[in-house]
């Protein structure tokens, strides 16, 4: 989130290039300053099977770029103004590019912000105009950064933080995003809204509660295609760092689908332990979901879990399975082999809940139906992935991800295919 950044504590420092970019006053009390930043990203993707073999693509080798700049205008302590441009950008791709994966320009953040008061313990912040947003473990709402185009939102935003409690309340809009230049279409209703809560719980860790709501005139399901009204009801407790490390959240949906009623949850379990004090500092982790899916195709009802804006890599980091009606194990572990290489390990067994719902996308949009098969497994991800930091512009990372299909992809997809994600990406940033 290149906004929450802030270099007001270099009007001091020694005045290098890099520093009169991020540190520019504008008048003589130093509490009026611009800053200026940006991002080049690129991204070399080999993925056979994204299909499974449905659509007989085969392998498919492709490049994606990702450039951004920004600028962060603060007129003394009160009034801000942010904006950054934003290009993504997709080459070679067989089946042509994804919302996910091209919008070759576009406004990504232009938001005014007001500041009431001076007390540093306690600050309240009005945010007016396009922005990013990212709650919690990226469940439900995040910015998307696994994928090339990140989610954006526009609306109003009131955000309040003391020593130990930080509350947002927002309203948003979500545009319909387009490939090309400026063209996205900006949906003129609220679609999103809601309270987001933060509490730092002394040597427990903290506790995240939540209440959010969403309307789609056209939300597709197994079920069907309907105008859908959905609330949604949470709570995260959790803690990283040193030692035991835990991410447990529960939520619940409720609201209406069409004439129907909708009636849908979901729980994770995360557990781990980092050891600090042992050479490379590993840690593993085991993490169970529970998502609920359709209980019975055709009444008009619906039980399936909607993710809203999930973050694309919440199974691993490019997945073939989205997070609805879905039941998995995920261990999982790391290890730093150097101050600046990190080892990432994942195995990830995946389950339909409901055996009246079928397979759904990473973003939560439906793929396959489950009405001709009564297999429960879809299959299992093995990933692997380095990265590494070489200072605080560049970072590299690559990865391999292997799926391999279960009974119920087998049954669906004739001659099925296991999947193989190979991805190489280097970014800039400044």
């Amino acid at each position: 989130m290149r906004y929450d950044e802030n270099y007001k504590s270099w009007q001091d420092s020694a005045r290098t290039v890099y520093n009169r970019i991020k540190y520019v006053p504008l008048a003589s009390d130093k509490n009026a300053y611009a800053s200026f930043g940006g991002e080049a990203r690129l991204e070399v993707v080999n993925f056979d099977n994204e299909d499974w073999g449905r659509l007989k693509i085969g392998s498919n080798n492709f490049l994606l770029q990702r450039y951004d700049l920004h600028g962060d205008l603060h007129l003394g302590e009160r009034f801000r103004i942010f904006g950054q441009l934003r290009s993504a950008l997709q080459g070679g791709r067989k089946n042509g590019p994804r919302p996910i994966d091209e919008d070759q320009l576009n406004i990504q953040n232009l938001f005014l912000e007001f500041r009431v008061g001076h007390d540093q313990k306690r600050t309240l912040t009005g945010r007016a105009g396009r922005q990013e947003m990212d709650y919690g473990s990226g469940r439900l709402i995040s910015v998307r950064e696994g994928p090339n185009a990140r989610l954006y939102f526009t609306g109003a935003k009131v955000m309040y933080a003391s020593e130990r409690l930080f509350l947002d309340g927002f309203i948003m809009m979500a545009d319909i995003i387009r490939t090309g230049v400026f063209d996205n279409i900006t949906v003129k209703q609220a679609n999103l809204w809601g309270a987001y809560s933060k509490t730092i719980v002394p040597k427990a860790g903290n506790l995240d509660l939540y209440y959010l709501g969403i309307r789609r005139d056209h939300s597709i399901f197994e079920e069907g295609n309907e105008k859908e009204l959905r609330h949604t009801l949470g709570g995260r407790f959790w803690k990283y760092g040193g030692g035991f490390i835990y991410n447990l959240e529960a939520a619940y949906q409720f609201g209406k689908f069409g004439e129907g009623h909708i009636k849908a949850w979901t729980g994770s379990l995360d557990i781990g332990y980092l050891f600090e004090n042992v050479r490379f500092k590993p840690s593993i982790n085991l993490r169970h979901d529970y998502i609920s899916g359709d209980k019975k195709a055709g009444d008009g009802n619906l039980q399936t879990f909607n993710p809203l804006y999930p973050k694309g890599g919440y199974f691993g980091f490019s997945p073939q399975v989205g997070p609805v009606n879905l039941m998995d194990i995920h261990p999982y572990g790391t290890m730093a082999l150097s101050t600046r290489l990190n080892l990432q390990l994942d195995v990830v067994c995946n389950w339909r809940y409901s055996l009246s719902d079928g397979v759904y996308r990473p973003s939560g949009t439906f793929n396959l139906a489950g009405s001709g098969s009564k297999k429960r497994y879809i299959g299992t991800a093995c990933l692997a992935s380095l990265m590494y930091g070489l200072n605080r512009f560049i970072s590299l990372n690559t990865g391999i991800q292997y799926f391999k299909t279960g009974g119920f992809i087998d049954d669906i997809i004739p001659g099925s295919k296991d999947g193989l994600f190979i991805n190489t990406r280097a970014v800039f940033k400044f």
